[in-house]
């Protein structure tokens, strides 16, 4: 091989491997465009929105923890390794998930991308003239053409009249196809203008919802109504038992009111079934807090009607029974208190709970020893009690109105764990104190109302009955609105895109030699028909004088060669 020729073969390689290297630059540059183009397409917006719909499914089915992360954790304790893998996937925290919140974002992005394009097409089309009438106007879909005893220029004064507040056109006969004079018209712009505001509704109301959540706070308190546990002040995130905020709450904006609850009502049906709840509230806001409290503002709380104030909602959202004891130590001393007690059946309310009482100060010697004495129970608590089973010891509920209380306790004596760093469940006592040996079960009993169990040192504990809670929620999102503004929008613009048609006219008047004037007239609907023939009917009606049922069938026909014999006889019949 010759030193040209090999140096030729070099260069070529050389170029090749350059051609490469710019392809591969031009396609890496190429994929975030091409990637846009594919977010933007309105099936993209479709998918993920039909995802995103999937998406929410499993938070409404299975519990989540931003709203009880103690039901999470009984389901995955229930469900083993399928809830194991729930948890990877992030089902019990589906709306803050990643996946959830990246098919969120590119749904919003695809909506902005698919509507800025149209949104702009719209405009341009607003501005830009109808298409001039084609030649043949019997080969429309609507037509109709006939001849009227009218000079041309009447005629004309006719049609624009007729078609005034429509986009026009108008041909001179040099412009025109035929070669004779022609008015386009077209209306039902605002469909589409519909269609795009139901488009940036959606997006209002994606975005709106998304600042809410950076925004909201959500706070629920255990409120014992008519003692001295029923006032709420909403003044610092640390009154609330458990709370929810977004990102961009910093734990200070909370609108300062009290809330005292006076009583709870509620009506069951024979069965059992709850019909109606309602408390009574006086509330105050902080100028009149310091007022007695008849002179609070009145209220009552209903389910689903909540108390509204200052962009704040106050909402009744559950109730059960805080049972009463009263404990006297066998030096005399005496303390009353009364703990809310979980409803496990909510249906006769059948409620679990657990109470802890220290020891005065001064019975023992030094803290250990007091942390050794100290006193809780455990168990159950039925409003209407039934007792079943052997020697009927077994504690169950028969109606969910407070007729007969009782309850059903474990008593202990040993150190609680309250001293321990570790967080515990107030319905229930620690476990694992009891599995060390540091609480010692002492006994087993069941109390009515008035009856006493008294412990070997002497000490008695007397189940005293039972007051009615309600678990209040605090709320505020100030976007609500916003959504919902944006919903009524959307509703709005939908309802009118889908009653509005886009449509087009085309009239020309054709001079004959006989002195009349043959006027041909064709429509065209450009989106669904159905119901349009009518509209062409009177047009058609009011421009030749035609009674409506010789215009019945024009709109019909989808055959070409059936709406030429058609047109043809009718113009026979005009004439």
């Amino acid at each position: 091989m010759s030193k040209k020729s090999a140096k030729t073969t070099k260069q070529e390689a050389m170029d090749k491997t350059d051609n490469g290297e710019r392809s591969l630059v031009a396609r890496i540059v190429e994929l975030p465009k091409k990637g846009w183009l594919w977010l933007t397409k309105m099936k993209t917006a479709l998918v993920l929105l039909f995802l995103l719909a999937i998406g929410a499914i499993p938070g409404a089915l299975l519990p989540q923890r931003s709203l009880n992360e103690s039901k999470v954790l009984d389901y995955i304790q229930a469900n083993g390794k399928t809830a194991e893998v729930f948890d990877k996937l992030g089902l019990f925290d589906v709306f803050s998930s990643p996946w959830f919140t990246a098919v969120y974002v590119l749904l919003f992005l695809s909506l902005i991308g698919c509507i800025l394009p149209r949104t702009w097409d719209h405009y341009k089309a607003l501005r830009t003239q109808p298409p001039a009438a084609p030649k043949r106007l019997t080969r429309m879909p609507h037509s109709v053409a006939g001849e009227v005893e009218l000079d041309e220029e009447t005629a004309k004064k006719q049609v624009r009249a007729m078609f005034k507040g429509w986009n026009v056109r108008e041909c001179k006969p040099e412009d025109d196809r035929a070669g004779h004079w022609s008015i386009s018209a077209e209306k039902g712009y605002l469909r589409e203008a519909a269609n795009l505001v139901f488009h940036l509704a959606l997006v209002g109301i994606l975005a709106a919802v998304g600042l809410g959540r950076l925004a909201y706070y959500e706070g629920q308190v255990i409120v014992v109504a008519g003692t001295e546990q029923s006032e709420f002040c909403n003044s610092a995130v640390s009154n609330f038992d458990s709370f929810r905020h977004g990102a961009l709450f910093d734990g200070t904006g909370l609108t300062p009111f009290c809330v005292n609850v006076k009583d709870f009502n509620a009506t069951y049906m024979p069965n059992g079934q709850a019909v109606e709840f309602a408390s009574n509230i006086d509330w105050a806001h902080p100028e009149q807090a310091f007022k007695p409290k008849e002179e609070w503002n009145k209220a009552t709380l209903s389910v689903n009607h909540p108390l509204r104030l200052a962009g704040n909602r106050v909402y009744l959202q559950g109730h059960g029974y805080a049972p009463t004891f009263t404990i006297q130590w066998p030096n005399g001393e005496k303390r009353t208190e009364t703990t809310q007690f979980r409803p496990d059946d909510l249906t006769f309310f059948l409620s679990s709970g657990a109470m802890r009482w220290d020891p005065p100060a001064g019975m023992y010697p030094n803290l250990q020893e007091r942390r050794a004495h100290q006193i809780s129970i455990q168990g159950l608590f039925a409003p209407s009690a039934e007792f079943t089973g052997p020697n009927n010891k077994i504690l169950t509920s028969n109606y969910p109105a407070m007729r007969d209380p009782a309850v059903a306790i474990d008593v202990y004596r040993g150190d609680t764990g309250l001293d321990s760093g570790r967080s515990q469940n107030i319905f229930s006592l620690d476990p694992a104190q009891m599995h060390s040996g540091s609480m010692e079960m002492l006994d087993r009993v069941n109390l009515k109302k008035g009856e006493t169990v008294t412990l070997d040192d002497g000490t008695k504990i007397t189940f005293d009955g039972a007051e009615e809670f309600v678990n209040l929620q605090v709320s505020r999102d100030p976007t609500v609105y916003a959504v919902l503004a944006f919903a009524v929008l959307m509703l709005g613009s939908l309802a009118l895109s889908l009653m509005i048609k886009r449509r087009r006219f085309w009239v020309r008047l054709i001079p004959s030699e006989a002195g009349k004037l043959r006027i041909e007239i064709a429509g065209l609907a450009r989106t669904d028909s159905a119901g349009w023939g009518r509209e062409f009917n009177r047009k058609a009606e009011q421009l030749l004088g035609l009674e409506e049922e010789d215009l019945d069938d024009s709109h019909d026909a989808s055959n070409s060669d059936w709406d030429h014999r058609y047109n043809d006889g009718l113009d026979d019949r005009l004439v």
